[in-house]
């Protein structure tokens, strides 16, 4: 059975890309370009990976995995690992994501191999 994946990207080119890499490569891939919707769709489907953008409108990358992680414990779920992504060299933000202990933090644009091998060692 396929892997599932969150994929949680507000800029919409770098979701299709990446969904479509992942999926490829047999991963089933859920985009959401909003993190309320995000938690919403976590609610309804279970997930092997989420991997999210850290700078998006409203509701950061950061939050957005704490609010997950949040609702996973209070519904005695599994918690799900993390792949946290950005294009912005942000030192508070990297901090953070150690701190949640993510399982990945990768600084965009990143090498497409590189990336399904992050993918692969984390679902396996």
């Amino acid at each position: 059975m396929a892997k599932k994946i969150l994929l949680i990207d507000d800029e919409e080119l770098i979701a299709k890309s990446l969904q479509k890499l992942l999926s490829l490569h047999g991963y089933k891939v859920d985009v959401i370009q909003d993190a309320s919707k995000a938690l919403q769709r976590i609610k309804e489907e279970d997930f092997d990976l989420i991997i999210s953008d850290i700078r998006m409108p409203e509701m950061d990358g950061i939050e957005t995995i704490m609010q997950i992680r949040q609702y996973l414990q209070e519904s005695k779920k599994q918690l799900i690992p993390e792949v946290l992504i950005t294009g912005y060299a942000d030192l508070d933000k990297y901090e953070k994501a150690k701190e949640l202990n993510v399982a990945r933090y990768v600084n965009k644009p990143f090498d497409n191999d590189e990336f399904l091998q992050i993918t692969k060692e984390i679902l396996n």
